[in-house]
């Protein structure tokens, strides 16, 4: 078996001929469905609605904790929980779609609503080659899926290196999840702005000390609403305040990091690796849907708090079309797979995917030798 560890191949390459019919066939029923319906395939009013309901929700609290208006202990904490999920909801409900492009068919717009996730810490240029071109162009591929790179003690696929302490990773994974997003505003989009550029990905003049210095000046700006002006206005110790800030970020940490791995990160799909010429079995389609898992369809509460990332199907295989509209192409996106003969796979609810995404933890812990999957 070819192994990417010793032999690694950063951009394998898919087959342009296999199931191209399908791509047509999709495309043309989806199409037919946003004309018959008179709707537009970018967001709607609901969507609107959404963006300014999880804006609101973290920046709503934020105003009150830095002019001071709270002032005890558990209103700093209820309004941080507030927070947290506000900033769950902007990076799944409006940076992800606006980043891809699918919020508006005005580039401008998309990329004015995208500086929301510099807004709550992070990155939108990291987040865009991670996530738009490393993570949607090679899902579930060992070292080229940037989301599989993981620090030593965490273990997403079964090609990876086997340590000792990965027998326990479905017990500690939830702490580590939990500081995802600390770790992003702190030094994750550092780590990775440097290998990007060592990727070839930002080769235009000086673009690597403008995106370093604009990062530093976006992070300094969150740092000082949400952190720095509560420590001085809210009175209260600021070591209080600072726990406050943390439980934050854990809360959205959790919530983010467990809908994007449960779609993924599951025994039933398939962890390929291409041959030694970089050429992956598959074509790109039947790749996204071997790769990827559905999760709780019927509850439109979580489709509504998570931006529609429980149909991570329709997601990769119609990263242009807004969230909004996933549940109702969802048939279409099912159906069309059945008749080409694509798997289609989706967790009956949230709970039970996060119970069989913590089993897959557990194998790949055990698992120490190599093999095909």
């Amino acid at each position: 078996m070819y192994n990417l560890t010793e032999n690694i191949i950063e951009n394998p390459t898919f087959s342009r001929e296999r199931n191209s019919d399908f791509a047509r066939t999709l495309r043309k029923r989806v199409n037919v469905h946003f004309k018959t319906t008179n709707t537009s395939r970018n967001a709607n009013a609901n969507m609107v609605v959404k963006t300014i309901v999880m804006l609101a929700l973290f920046f709503v609290p934020l105003a009150l904790l830095g002019t001071g208006m709270i002032t005890s202990t558990w209103a700093l904490f209820a309004a941080y929980l507030i927070c947290g999920l506000g900033m769950s909801g902007i990076g799944m409900g409006v940076m992800h779609d606006a980043i891809h492009g699918s919020y508006s068919k005005n580039d401008k717009i998309n990329t004015f609503l995208g500086y929301s996730f510099n807004l709550i810490g992070a990155n939108a240029k990291i987040w865009k080659i991670q996530h738009n071109v490393l993570h949607h162009t090679y899902t579930n591929i060992d070292q080229a899926d940037d989301d599989l790179n993981a620090p030593f003690f965490l273990r997403f696929s079964p090609h990876a290196k086997h340590y000792w302490a990965h027998q326990f990773q479905h017990i500690y994974i939830w702490f580590f999840y939990m500081i995802s997003t600390i770790s992003w505003i702190t030094t994750k989009d550092f780590v990775r702005l440097n290998r990007y550029r060592d990727m070839g990905f930002l080769e235009k003049k000086n673009e690597y000390s403008k995106s370093l210095i604009s990062m530093i000046a976006w992070k300094m700006l969150y740092y000082s609403y949400a952190l720095v002006l509560p420590m001085i206005m809210v009175p209260l110790p600021w070591g209080v305040v600072l726990l406050g800030f943390l439980t934050m970020h854990c809360v959205t940490g959790l919530l983010v990091s467990t809908v994007f791995q449960v779609a993924h990160i599951m025994p039933v799909n398939e962890f390929p690796l291409p041959d030694e010429e970089g050429i992956m079995k598959n074509d790109w389609y039947r790749h996204q849907f071997a790769t990827t898992t559905n999760f709780s369809p019927k509850s439109n509460l979580l489709f509504w708090l998570i931006g529609g990332l429980n149909f991570q199907v329709e997601h990769h295989v119609l990263p242009d079309v807004c969230h909004i509209h996933y549940k109702k192409l969802t048939k279409i996106v099912a159906e069309t797979a059945a008749e080409f003969g694509m798997p289609y796979h989706v967790n009956r609810s949230f709970l039970n995917a996060i119970r069989t995404h913590t089993s897959m933890l557990r194998a790949l812990g055990k698992k120490q030798v190599l093999s095909e999957v």
